[in-house]
């Protein structure tokens, strides 16, 4: 683990780095000249209250680089505690932020996950990579691969990142999935920085909408993210579940 200088702060005992975007993209930038394999995790409400009860996925986070505040709850909760973050720094937004900083320098990214493709159509990671560079008309993506794998296909798909010669890899499995891989072969990865990512590449690929400016503005994109996907509902009782975690450890001093 590379530490970094910024102060952390608990919610429901799981660290969270209190970072602006400015602060985190200074992080990430000192990262990307560390000769191993960093590792960057995106926490929001939902993974707070899993990681509470996973204990792998909380050693994962206490063991990263970087842990930036993604989600509304996690800045309402840091009020609660006493000891509020500045900012909410929004997991796809910061990852735009990464790519402008790659096309910069001339290091590139791999795209690893979500739904392949087949004769008919391009897999989601190919589809996100096309669109991306019609933004970042200069960024080099080193590859791209699906994330219908099994586990047993572990050691290969690591071999084809390392292969493609890729400096940031971004891996959109899902949560805890995306960042228990990172973590499981973060000592075989020779990129220079990793991170789990979610549905981004969905929404870069365009096949899914990302919540209107309204919605992001009131910290509502997990209302706008059910209206679209309303079999999503049972995590979101995640939600309700964490406020009132945080309240009572808050009432109990914790």
């Amino acid at each position: 683990m590379t530490g970094n200088n910024s102060k952390r702060t608990r919610i429901l005992n799981v660290p969270v780095d209190m970072v602006n975007t400015g602060e985190a993209m200074e992080i990430f930038r000192g990262l990307m000249k560390t000769p191993d394999c960093s590792l960057i995790v995106t926490p929001n409400s939902e993974i707070i209250v899993n990681a509470s009860k996973d204990l792998e996925l909380k050693a994962i986070i206490e063991g990263a680089d970087l842990i930036i505040p993604d989600g509304i709850g996690l800045v309402y909760a840091s009020r609660i505690m006493g000891v509020p973050l500045s900012e909410r720094v929004t997991g796809i937004d910061f990852l735009e932020h990464i790519l402008g900083y790659l096309e910069e320098t001339g290091q590139s990214v791999f795209f690893l996950g979500s739904k392949p493709g087949n004769d008919e159509k391009k897999g989601i990671a190919e589809l996100a990579a096309e669109k991306i560079q019609e933004t970042f008309k200069n960024l080099k993506v080193a590859g791209t691969h699906h994330g219908y794998f099994k586990e047993a296909d572990d050691r290969n798909i690591v071999k084809i990142i390392n292969d493609s010669g890729a400096d940031f890899l971004c891996v959109a499995l899902g949560s805890p999935k995306q960042e228990k891989f990172i973590a499981c072969h973060r000592n075989e990865l020779k990129v220079k920085c990793a991170v789990g990512v979610g549905g981004s590449l969905d929404v870069w690929a365009g096949t899914l909408k990302r919540a209107p400016e309204f919605y992001r503005s009131h910290g509502l994109e997990w209302l706008y993210r059910l209206i679209q996907e309303p079999g999503r509902y049972k995590r979101m009782a995640a939600l309700p579940l964490f406020m009132i975690k945080v309240v009572l450890s808050r009432a109990g001093g914790k």
